[in-house]
């Protein structure tokens, strides 16, 4: 990115060792503040924070049961904010949970893989981008 802010990114993952490693992965780049959460109640917890992306897990309840999945953590996040990107990220490749997290309003799905980190570094890339022409688009019709 040409500024010096950085993108604030929120990690959400109940698997720590996977969530502490995409973090080490995000800190490395030097662009992104990164926040890590177990849970999406954490999450949510912080969105005073006003994240730029958060990269959600479709699976938070894996290990506790009563903790709010990925869906359910992702419609609370639209309904406090319905304009800030969403990747959600899982383990299952299979095309009806993709599906299904883009009919809950997720900016894009992707599968834990090799190359998940490199394909969601692309994703916030062009969300940003979106963003940016979206916010400029809607100035200039403000003033037409």
């Amino acid at each position: 990115m040409g500024s010096n802010k950085k993108i604030t990114l929120f990690l959400v993952d109940d698997d720590a060792l996977f969530l502490k490693s995409l973090e080490i992965d995000f800190m490395q780049l030097n662009e992104y503040a990164v926040k890590t959460f177990a849970t999406g109640e954490l999450c949510l917890e912080n969105m005073a924070t006003s994240p730029d992306v958060i990269i959600l897990d479709y699976h938070l309840n894996g290990i506790d049961k009563a903790a709010m999945n990925g869906l359910q953590t992702l419609d609370r996040i639209k309904s406090i904010d319905p304009d800030i990107p969403i990747i959600m990220l899982s383990a299952q490749d299979k095309i009806e949970v993709a599906v299904n997290c883009m009919h809950h309003k997720a900016s894009d799905y992707v599968v834990k893989s090799e190359t998940a980190f490199i394909r969601m570094q692309k994703i916030i890339t062009a969300l940003l981008k979106l963003n940016k022409i979206q916010k400029e688009l809607n100035w200039y019709m403000d003033r037409m």
